[in-house]
């Protein structure tokens, strides 16, 4: 009976042996909190392609001049040896496509549908990015302001929202941009137009991204490492700066990646309606404007310009869907 009980004794003594050898050979290392969200955006695929294409888009719109010169494309050089006299339309089949002009060109003049694409690109990003750069700014600062405060701070600033999401604001920005087309503020032409269209769009769109930090402030008031700054003495601009807002990098990123496509949207609608960019400035809202009057006969023209919206404001919403899966700690991605 004695030799079992010493044989099973020393099983037990070199178990713990084997098991820390076992966790020796292979280390376990803690992940961060950016690590984690980063795992979490790889493994979501539609994200990543909406990431692709984006990081393509902008590298486009960076190059689009560089691009245009190595091509040997002009977006305002016309080519009336290609369009038909009697009507105007582009000769051939599909718009014009051919190897020269592979998007085709457009009606009446005969500019390269792929180097007005190219060079509209540029303007629309810088538009949004633009705007969605200013709304943040304001909004996150009123925001955590208003969330932080309560009391008077945050009825004032929460009534001022309402103020701004009450205005009809497509009237006011094509009110705005019609009165300011000859000349403001030492600016005109194309300078002008892209700031007017910055501030319209981004000035009145803060009150969206203002909501959503005030909720966000809201909770993380209550936090416990808000309360132990407090009681370390830390006074409210640090607890702002140095607390809350570090803790809201992942909302504003995720909305202000959901704030950009409507951006373009914007920009496109106005210069749509003739108070955006003005030609022979190429955009994309510009180009659906002058191909309304051919779409039936020449659907190539609004189709190219159509697509390059639509295929740059869905991947921004896939990479905004995919960073708020991301980021989220509560995913179960």
């Amino acid at each position: 009976m004695t030799a079992p009980i010493e044989t099973t004794g020393a099983a037990a003594e070199a178990q713990p042996e084997a098991v820390l050898q076992g966790v020796e050979s292979k280390k376990i290392e803690g992940r961060s909190l950016g690590q984690i969200a980063w795992l979490r955006f790889r493994r979501d695929k539609v994200a990543v392609a909406g990431a692709i294409v984006v990081i393509l888009l902008i590298l486009i719109a960076a190059l689009s001049r560089p691009v245009q010169s190595w091509l040997g494309l002009d977006p305002n050089s016309p080519n009336q040896d290609l369009i038909d006299p009697n009507t105007t339309l582009p000769k051939g089949d599909l718009g014009g496509m051919s190897l020269d002009h592979p998007l085709g060109v457009d009606p009446k003049f005969g500019r390269d549908l792929l180097a007005r694409v190219l060079e509209g690109s540029w303007v629309s990003l810088i538009v949004a990015f633009g705007a969605t750069l200013l709304s943040v700014a304001i909004g996150t600062v009123l925001g955590v302001v208003a969330g932080f405060y309560r009391g008077r701070v945050d009825a004032l600033i929460s009534r001022l929202m309402d103020v701004f999401l009450a205005f009809p604001l497509l009237l006011f920005a094509i009110a705005i941009s019609a009165s300011l087309q000859g000349g403001a503020f030492g600016l005109e032409g194309l300078p002008l137009h892209i700031s007017v269209l910055i501030f319209v769009i981004g000035f009145f769109n803060w009150p969206y991204m203002g909501r959503i930090v005030r909720a966000q402030t809201l909770s993380l008031r209550e936090r416990e490492f808000v309360d132990a700054a407090r009681g370390m003495g830390a006074r409210g601009p640090f607890i702002l700066f140095r607390e809350l807002l570090p803790n809201l990098v992942g909302p504003i990123i995720v909305y202000s990646t959901l704030l950009i496509p409507s951006n373009i949207l914007f920009e496109a609608a106005l210069s749509f309606l003739g108070v955006g960019i003005q030609p022979p400035q190429a955009s994309w809202g510009g180009m659906l404007n002058q191909a309304v009057k051919f779409y039936e006969v020449d659907p190539q023209y609004m189709l190219v310009p159509g697509l390059a919206i639509f295929v740059t404001v869905l991947a921004f919403n896939l990479l905004g869907d995919g960073l708020r899966d991301a980021l989220d700690p509560r995913s179960s991605r």
